[in-house]
């Protein structure tokens, strides 16, 4: 039995809306309405995006073509604990930061070892651009220009830590000059969870989280738009 102990929650998620930051390439949001108040009674509208837009999370498929779907995580493995690590400094000083091992080990050494089946969660501060779409992304003309977590970072929280998965609030857990996306492979091969463009990470401690994840079970989708809440202490 799992008790989830909290005194607040807090909502991870960006709201949607047809000027949010776009993956290069990835459709745009749009909204219709169909029917209104006047007309029909009701107000309703349909909207489309792409299923890595906004705050989101990537399945399997996306990199591994007999990856399962979105829409195959059960309800028990997309509520997890969580611990959040703080690289605003390195970021802030440098775009391309990569997240490394010294990082997790710095953590750990004020806060204790990061529990197995965690979901470790990097707050780069990139969370403060989201409404400014090009300084979110940074892009010149050798690429985009984000922190994120170094590969060997990954599999030492895969392998050394039994993490389940990563969260950061850019538009992705590799760095924006990695072109290799080795975070998202080695995750997303052991069914794991990633978690992209995630916001208010200021408002979470360190650890004793609880983040429940919801997702739209869209069929052999290869990611979703998700809403994140965190179960803090």
């Amino acid at each position: 039995m799992q008790n989830i102990q909290f005194r607040k929650v807090i909502d991870l998620s960006q709201p949607i809306s047809p000027t949010i930051p776009l993956w290069p390439g990835d459709p745009p949001v749009e909204f219709e309405t169909v029917a209104t108040q006047a007309k029909e009674g009701y107000f309703l509208r349909r909207f489309s995006m792409g299923e890595h837009s906004g705050t989101h999370m990537n399945a399997p498929n996306s990199f591994h073509p007999d990856g399962i779907g979105i829409d195959a995580y059960s309800p028990e493995s997309l509520v997890r604990p969580a611990v959040v690590i703080d690289v605003r400094e390195q970021a802030k000083k440098n775009p391309d930061y990569v997240v490394a091992i010294a990082d997790i080990e710095a953590w750990e050494r004020a806060n204790g070892r990061i529990a197995a089946d965690s979901i470790v969660v990097f707050y780069t501060g990139w969370q403060a651009f989201w409404k400014d779409p090009e300084r979110f992304f940074n892009k010149d003309d050798k690429g985009l220009h984000f922190p994120g977590v170094g590969a060997d970072t990954t599999a030492y929280l895969l392998e050394k830590r039994q993490a389940v998965g990563i969260g950061i609030d850019t538009h992705g857990a590799d760095p924006g000059m990695d072109e290799a996306f080795g975070t998202n492979m080695q995750v997303l091969a052991k069914n794991g969870i990633i978690l992209e463009n995630l916001t208010n990470l200021d408002q979470l401690p360190a650890k004793g989280t609880t983040l429940v994840i919801g997702v739209l079970r869209l069929k052999d989708g290869s990611g979703s738009p998700v809403s994140v809440m965190a179960f803090a202490p």
